[in-house]
């Protein structure tokens, strides 16, 4: 086991920028992308021969090229990338450049892009699998816009250096709450009423290497799995059905909790999973990133309509801007500013469904179940959804939203807690 180990490291080691091991334990190259494809042959021949596919053939296939679309690194070898980045990063550019051509293309691409990016939501939010489109069509999009309103609005001499800039500190701002919204969302953490002992055992264990953790083994006994069970029975099945015993994470979930399906853990006080999972620790943080978006994008989307429409009311400008079409650049930022208007809505129908929620002190996986097993008052078309459980008045409910980050750290256990 300790020469595996350090046969391993060593050829790890020794892995140069375009060498890789597959996903089946061998060592390859990046230009050997297409040698050795059975998977692919095999649903290409089928395919040709007009034969059924196996059930497996098009999940094999799909998991080659995404083991096999790597670039070189100097260190530990060459690194996947995840496909689900691709899309954003060629699709937007050019569809926006499409619609720019003339103004019936763009309303064909400005309806099927939301279109699209709704049923790729749908469809992944089924197989519930984890992906990172949303993340780099949110980053993408921030970044191209800014990037042509440095390029073709400001050159044009309609925005001065201070709004500029104001658009530049608003994407900064968004950036780092976007940051700290993708960090730890607080997920459950066994309790100490769950921990029976601590033990640290010198000696190696039955079945396990004595070169791991030099011959010093941890081992954390849990209540359940003390009587060799993973989780409660009897009595205990009953009283931690109560207290939301998670059967996934062995974990005993406090009230207002819940098991994200996407990230496969439990959250405290999960409200819902948007490009990550959005819970007690950085619900405040996602908050902060809707309104900092929401104020830069207003702000910019109002610059460039008064650059390529300035005989326009900025209200109308949008639906009736004669003469935009008459150049390819004025066209385009007059797209984006319709893409970036209906990204704007979007977010803005999130941050009211939000702050109502945080009003009324319910989360949004509390209202899903709730009007789903019909026990909470529904108004405004589903906008407005009271549970009546936690709600303990505005000023209250808005008061323990803004601390509750503070109630992450639990206190020190007790030195009698371990034995």
């Amino acid at each position: 086991m300790k020469k595996r180990a350090k046969k391993v490291f060593e050829e790890e080691e020794t892995l140069c920028c375009c060498e890789y091991v597959n996903r089946h334990g061998d060592r390859s190259h990046v230009a050997a992308c297409c040698c050795d494809c059975e998977d692919l042959d095999d649903a290409c021949d089928r395919f040709l021969k007009r034969e059924s596919q196996k059930p497996e053939s098009l999940s094999n296939v799909a998991a080659v090229v995404t083991d096999r679309i790597r670039v070189p690194w100097l260190w530990g070898g060459a690194r996947k990338v995840e496909l689900s980045i691709i899309p954003p990063l060629v699709l937007l550019p050019l569809l926006l450049r499409l619609a720019a051509l003339h103004f019936l293309l763009g309303i064909v691409v400005l309806t099927a892009l939301p279109g699209l990016v709704l049923w790729y939501y749908y469809f992944t939010h089924r197989k519930k699998g984890r992906t990172l489109f949303f993340l780099s069509l949110a980053l993408f999009s921030l970044s191209y816009m800014y990037y042509l309103f440095i390029t073709q609005v400001f050159p044009s001499g309609d925005v001065s250096m201070v709004q500029v800039t104001v658009v530049t500190v608003g994407m900064v701002l968004t950036l780092v709450a976007l940051f700290h919204t993708k960090r730890e969302p607080g997920t459950v953490k066994p309790s100490q009423e769950t921990v029976h002992s601590t033990v640290t055992y010198y000696s190696p264990l039955p079945d396990s290497d004595p070169a791991i953790n030099g011959g010093r083994q941890n081992v954390t006994m849990m209540i359940a799995n003390r009587a060799g069970l993973s989780e409660p029975t009897g009595d205990e099945l009953k009283e931690s059905s109560k207290r939301n015993w998670c059967p996934v994470c062995k974990v005993v979930r406090p009230p207002r909790a819940g098991h994200c399906r996407i990230c496969g853990v439990c959250v405290l006080r999960l409200d819902h999973h948007c490009v990550c999972c959005v819970g007690q620790a950085n619900h405040r943080s996602f908050l902060l990133t809707l309104v900092f978006f929401l104020l830069t994008s207003l702000y910019g989307i109002s610059l460039v309509l008064q650059s390529v429409c300035p005989n326009q009311h900025l209200f109308t400008a949008l639906l009736y801007c004669p003469g935009v079409y008459n150049q390819y650049s004025t066209a385009l930022c007059f797209t984006c500013a319709w893409y970036s208007s209906i990204v704007t809505g979007g977010l803005l129908h999130l941050l009211v469904v939000q702050v109502i929620n945080i009003s009324y002190n319910v989360t949004e996986r509390e209202a899903r179940v709730a009007l789903r097993d019909k026990t909470a008052r529904s108004a405004y078309w589903g906008l407005i959804v009271d549970t009546k459980m936690y709600s303990r008045g505005f000023r209250e409910n808005w008061a323990e939203f803004m601390t509750m980050g503070e109630k992450l750290s639990p206190p020190p256990p007790a030195p009698t807690d371990l034995v």
